[in-house]
């Protein structure tokens, strides 16, 4: 009697069963991208990605964020903590310029042309490399200010280049924690958090996190990435009884989620 069959016989008794481990297939892409993205989508990520680093899936998902807060009448500004080179930012401005909605103010906080803050004792990576190690490893692949930085005028430019109303961009340049609440919106339909940091995403929470309205969308971009983020996430949402579903979009922790 071959193995397998002996071995499955005594297995049944206790109701389980030796089968062959088939590998899930993977997903079905078109031209590199998901094969369920439109051609909105498509063409989105054509103007987007050179000035993000962010997934294609990320920025299908900012899109529906963005179409959410306008086709439901959520009110509010846009906020972005943590720009770089204004992808999304950028998409987020061609999503409502193509609905049609652009009263909304866009908030776009970023330190710009003085580079990252200094991370803190929680701003390590999941896998434990701490913030600072990370630089100097950039550093030593011969990355300079100009290549890791945003630079305003660049993001600048890259707005412009949407059609979106430029009077309501609003680039504020400096650490979230000396420009909030001092210039921010009254109301938030849409809030997008990626500074990475604890110290500067508890500062996020702290001040706007009150202003998002209901049925409006947060995005945490490296929740699952740095563990200050998520740390800070977490000790808010347990300090206030704050329920949310949170949901993972891709392989690199991004998280996005609907206030109730």
């Amino acid at each position: 009697m071959p193995i397998k069959i002996a071995v499955n016989s005594l297995l049944r008794r206790a109701g389980y069963q030796i089968s062959r481990f088939e590998p899930a297939a993977p997903a079905p892409v078109i031209d590199g991208l998901p094969a369920d993205f439109d051609d909105e989508d498509r063409r989105l990520w054509g103007r987007v990605h050179p000035h993000t680093m962010t997934s294609p899936e990320r920025v299908f998902s900012l899109r529906r964020a963005v179409e959410h807060v306008s086709a439901a009448g959520i009110p509010g500004d846009i906020v972005e903590c943590g720009v770089w080179r204004g992808g999304s930012a950028m998409a987020m401005a061609l999503t409502l310029a193509l609905l049609g909605d652009t009263a909304r103010g866009l908030y776009l906080y970023d330190t710009y042309d003085d580079g990252w803050p200094a991370g803190g004792e929680f701003d390590i990576t999941r896998e434990g490399v701490p913030a600072h190690q990370l630089w100097l490893d950039a550093q030593a692949r011969g990355e300079t200010a100009e290549t890791l930085f945003a630079q305003l005028e660049g993001v600048r430019l890259v707005m412009e280049s949407t059609g979106y109303p430029m009077d309501r961009v609003f680039l504020v340049k400096g650490k979230v924690e000396d420009t909030i609440p001092g210039v921010a919106p009254e109301t938030i339909s849409l809030l997008r958090l990626d500074t990475d940091w604890y110290e500067s995403t508890r500062h996020e929470f702290e001040h706007l996190w009150p202003r998002l309205s209901p049925g409006g969308v947060l995005i945490i971009d490296d929740y699952g990435l740095w563990q200050g983020s998520r740390k800070a996430t977490d000790e808010y949402f347990a300090a206030h009884g704050i329920h949310m579903l949170l949901h993972r979009v891709d392989t690199m922790g991004y998280r996005i989620g609907i206030k109730r």
